[in-house]
């Protein structure tokens, strides 16, 4: 009982950031469709909506590192479960995007604007196509381990999970995260971009950069000279071409 239980926990955590995650990308996008976005928000004088915006971000990203870190897991796992650990993480992350998203305060000021219809298109395919490499490099690794759905599913089995092993698929064997790189597309790849939006984006690419540092620590840990090696001969966010 206690175990079903677990998965449904983990499919409701699963729901709640599948659909924080399509509303993340309107809201970044500027869709018409939906109230707040990046560029039509909360009003505030400049100064207060800087510093409210910044700490919004703050907050996102300090959850995000703090949360993911093997020593907060340690002690976390503590208090929750193992088996809704991730899921647990999922939710808290879906939350601070849902806050930063319900109190973000807009800046509409022009920093460009691509005027040119051939311009902006190609913009616009390069925001949906970080999206879409942000997607796919979850299936690429293990999109329902990451998302927690599988640590429930086995724990209902009572299955245990295999040992972690280095893998590069598809994107994986050009940069080392593909799903940062995606991000970093999507949040940029604008043919209107103002002062909220290039807040945002440059407090999510300051966070993703500070995160990348601390997420390779933790797998040199993990795979040992395996990872080093791996690091040595492939880009971070950026392919290195002619390298072996």
């Amino acid at each position: 009982m206690v175990r079903a239980f677990y998965l449904a926990y983990a499919a409701l955590c699963y729901a709640i950031f599948s659909a924080t995650f399509l509303y993340l990308i309107a809201f970044v996008g500027n869709l018409p469709f939906v109230q707040p976005t990046v560029d039509f928000a909360r009003e505030a004088p400049p100064g207060r909506t800087i510093l409210i915006d910044a700490a919004l971000i703050l907050l996102f990203g300090a959850q995000h590192s703090v949360m993911a870190r093997p020593a907060f897991k340690a002690a976390w796992t503590r208090i929750v479960p193992a088996p809704v650990e991730r899921s647990t993480y999922v939710l808290f992350a879906s939350a601070a995007l849902i806050i930063l998203m319900l109190f973000w305060h807009e800046l509409t000021a022009p920093v460009w604007i691509v005027s040119n219809s051939i311009g902006a298109a190609l913009l616009w395919a390069l925001f949906g196509l970080g999206w879409l490499i942000v997607l796919t490099s979850t299936f690429l690794i293990n999109h329902f381990e990451l998302f927690g759905l599988q640590q429930a599913w086995f724990a209902l089995r009572e299955r245990a999970a295999a040992p972690p092993v280095l893998r590069q698929p598809f994107f994986y064997r050009f940069v080392r995260h593909p799903l940062y790189a995606g991000f970093f597309i999507a949040f940029w790849a604008t043919p209107v971009m103002t002062v909220g939006h290039l807040l945002l984006a440059a407090g999510m690419s300051i966070y993703m950069l500070i995160a990348i540092r601390f997420e390779e620590r933790d797998l040199i840990d993990v795979f040992g000279e395996a990872y080093a090696g791996y690091r040595r001969r492939v880009g971070m966010l950026v392919p290195r071409f002619g390298r072996r």
